[in-house]
């Protein structure tokens, strides 16, 4: 076994042992959250305190991934569907300032603990967010060689205010980077994420065209991806 593999399979250790670990301590140490925000969510509107989503992780598995409710029921039915331009009215007072502060993540900690999500690695898209998974070229499905994520590279290089590509770009990098350096370069994505989260900036998606209706440029940017998705390769 050359040393790259050897390492590779140490890092995937390391990292397994730390997503245990840190997830485990945070549902303990936020104790306190788990029963102030649901109060508050369920206080400043009607539905339930989470919000369950079918996700991709690792070779396109599905899984339940959780968040603190921040918007209307069924939201992703309404208006521009899973985009969210600034001054969305679905999302609830309440939930605004959970996006702010990204508190509205953490029961991903729960997603963490069972293995579903690592602390570091892609976003994990919605199940039918980039079309038909079977179908997707090699350029998009090589992100899900790895196992999905609470932050990663792209969300440190731009976070909501770049497209579906550019993200699969970093994605794709973040493969590169890991396979060849391993749990180096998580530590460095998870230091350079404190400081994203305190920033507060970039939350909301871009248009591409600012004079469109935010349902006409949500339905031009899932075109747009779902079309690239799919070039042959």
């Amino acid at each position: 076994m050359c040393f790259r593999k050897l390492w590779i399979i140490i890092s995937n250790f390391i990292k397994r042992l730390f997503d245990l670990t840190i997830s485990a301590l945070l549902i303990i140490i936020l104790v306190p959250v788990w029963i102030v925000i649901p109060a508050v969510i369920k206080n400043d509107s009607k539905g339930p305190v989470f919000f369950r989503q079918g996700r991709r992780t690792t070779h396109g598995r599905i899984f339940n991934m959780l968040k603190f409710r921040s918007m209307v029921v069924d939201a992703e039915q309404l208006g521009q569907g899973l985009f969210n331009y600034e001054g969305d009215p679905r999302v609830t007072r309440v939930g605004r300032f959970l996006r702010k502060t990204s508190v509205d993540e953490l029961p991903q900690v729960f997603n963490i603990l069972i293995g579903d999500m690592s602390f570091v690695g892609p976003r994990p898209c919605v199940t039918y967010e980039l079309g038909d998974f079977d179908t997707l070229n090699k350029r998009y499905k090589k992100r899900f060689e790895v196992k999905a994520g609470l932050t990663g590279l792209a969300q440190v290089k731009g976070r909501n205010d770049i497209d579906w590509d550019e993200k699969v770009g970093y994605d794709n990098e973040y493969v590169d980077l890991y396979n060849k350096f391993g749990i180096f370069v998580d530590i460095i994505i998870m230091l350079k994420s404190f400081t994203r989260v305190f920033k507060r900036d970039k939350i909301y998606e871009i248009k591409s065209d600012d004079s469109m209706t935010d349902e006409e440029a949500a339905r031009l940017a899932d075109e747009r991806v779902k079309r690239l998705a799919h070039l042959p390769d």
